[in-house]
């Protein structure tokens, strides 16, 4: 090897901070696969856990679009109360969908990210993209709530019986704690109660 060709493998290439534009890759795992990690939970318990887990994460993050609409939307004399109300269930239901996509990632599955493929997986009716009246929109939150709960709990159940703790913890702990007590909260906004009997 010649001194020429000893400086040329040893002076560096140029550095560039220029980003690498317009790249496109290959998929390197399929959405609906789960990879072996060493969890200790078997390939069907972790597969199991990864759908359910993908169809609540679907549902809390159209539950989570319906607060922040509905949280512009308010209208009448609760309007502040309401309003707040809708965006701090907003911040929890978006505290939810990152717990829940980070459980799905943890059993090596792949978390549903992109909105259109939420849109087709949601079992939650599409609201009309107007205004609804105020009880109809607190209603619409509550049936949300319900789908999500309904859902969790049978999951739940099941994912223990295959031996899933972490699954079974997530959707008990998180999941359903949380959308109790936001169903509650908006739910007792509905009660036709008047401020003073005469």
């Amino acid at each position: 090897m010649t001194t020429a060709d000893q400086r040329a493998k040893q002076t560096p290439k140029p550095r560039s901070s220029q980003p690498w534009l317009h790249q496109r890759g290959e998929e390197i795992q399929q959405f609906g696969t789960v990879r072996q990690f060493p969890i200790g939970l078997s390939y069907d318990a972790r597969m199991y856990s990864c759908q359910r887990l993908n169809q609540v994460l679907c549902d809390t993050r159209i539950l989570h679009d319906l607060y922040k609409k509905h949280h512009w939307l308010m209208r009448g004399q609760t309007f502040y109360q309401l309003h707040l109300l809708m965006d701090k269930h907003a911040d929890e239901q978006l505290a939810l969908i990152d717990t829940i996509a980070e459980r799905v990632q943890t059993l090596g599955g792949v978390a549903v990210g992109d909105p259109r493929h939420v849109a087709e997986i949601t079992a939650i009716p599409r609201p009309p993209n107007g205004v609804e009246e105020v009880p109809a929109m607190l209603s619409r939150l509550l049936e949300a709530h319900e789908t999500i709960l309904e859902d969790s709990h049978d999951a739940a159940a099941r994912v223990q019986e295959m031996g899933d703790d972490g699954t079974n913890d997530v959707l008990v702990s998180d999941v359903i704690r949380t959308n109790e007590l936001e169903a509650w909260f908006v739910a007792e906004h509905l009660v036709d109660t008047p401020l003073v009997r005469s």
